[in-house]
């Protein structure tokens, strides 16, 4: 049966609408992955995390969220997003890596915070999540190390010794610093903290474990040493007394988002130690590495 010119040209159109349909679907609005987190913590204060595929070397968010203290995915407004999935408005099957970020209150733009948290080279449409990702926080901690002494330099000596801790080792004649940490990049601090009759007290954020942290609110008026650390002397806060004594204590080392969301510690807690309840001032202590406090998840392309 012989066709017509235009019934030809019919079927070429419907052959090419055809096809731009298949190559579309993958960024129809079913396109989008599945998430799932272990270990995160709720975010307060407006603060929320976001995720972002790695499309063309482009960001591309895969939507903003927070969880409960259950580890439910909830939207900004407190809605459950079920089974952690995020519809995609893009072509997920190009994304190569996703990205976690903490984005601050009020974030409206399309731009990663300088806080990312997580990330995975995404292989065959999935990856596992690490904060030792080369998009994240870059390690694991687990080579973290430190010590530290009790003293309390800034009002003198032979007094309250055992009410302050510094990250130094004396032992060499010469105070050396005594936290062995990896660089941080941009969106992330160092804090130290002193855990006092179950309430964690700050000794203040810091970037070098070679240098004074950003904080002396609680110590005496004497300069302190050059190194993180605190004296609790002064200021103490709410149901705490000063001067103090910190043995059978705890002392810790957190990773901090910068801008922080929160007055208290943070997830990541690299480095803990015990302090001894018979405690002498001036005597080296160890710390150990706390690896169940990082965190894990996974992505899964749909």
């Amino acid at each position: 049966m012989n066709r017509s010119p235009r019934f030809h040209l019919f079927l070429a159109l419907l052959a090419s609408v055809t096809l731009a349909a298949c190559d579309s679907s993958s960024s129809s609005s079913d396109a989008g992955l599945e998430l799932s987190l272990s270990g995160v913590e709720p975010l307060s204060n407006g603060f929320h995390y976001e995720g972002w595929l790695i499309i063309d070397g482009q960001p591309v968010t895969t939507g903003k969220f927070n969880v409960t203290e259950n580890g439910a995915f909830v939207d900004l407004n407190g809605a459950t997003i079920g089974n952690g999935s995020f519809d995609v408005d893009a072509n997920v099957n190009d994304a190569a890596a996703f990205v976690l970020t903490i984005e601050p209150a009020g974030d409206t733009d399309a731009i990663p915070a300088a806080t990312k948290y997580m990330g995975g080279d995404i292989v065959s449409g999935q990856t596992s999540l690490s904060i030792a990702h080369g998009s994240s926080l870059g390690d694991n901690f687990a080579s973290a190390a430190g010590s530290y002494i009790l003293a309390t330099p800034t009002n003198g000596a032979d007094s309250d010794e055992l009410s302050g801790i510094w990250w130094l080792d004396p032992t060499s004649g010469s105070p050396q610093a005594g936290l062995d940490l990896p660089a941080l990049p941009d969106g992330w601090r160092y804090e130290g903290w002193s855990v006092i009759n179950g309430s964690p007290v700050t000794t203040g954020t810091f970037t070098s474990v070679s240098a004074a942290d950003g904080f002396d609110g609680f110590s005496g008026a004497q300069a302190g040493p050059p190194f993180p650390g605190e004296d609790f002397l002064t200021n103490a806060p709410a149901g705490l007394s000063f001067p103090t004594d910190l043995s059978g204590t705890t002392a810790v080392i957190s990773v901090e988002p910068y801008p922080d969301n929160s007055p208290a510690p943070f997830t990541l807690k690299p480095l803990v130690g015990n302090v001894p309840a018979t405690a002498s001032p001036f005597t080296v202590y160890e710390m150990g590495t706390n690896l169940g406090s990082i965190p894990t998840g996974s992505v899964r392309l749909r």
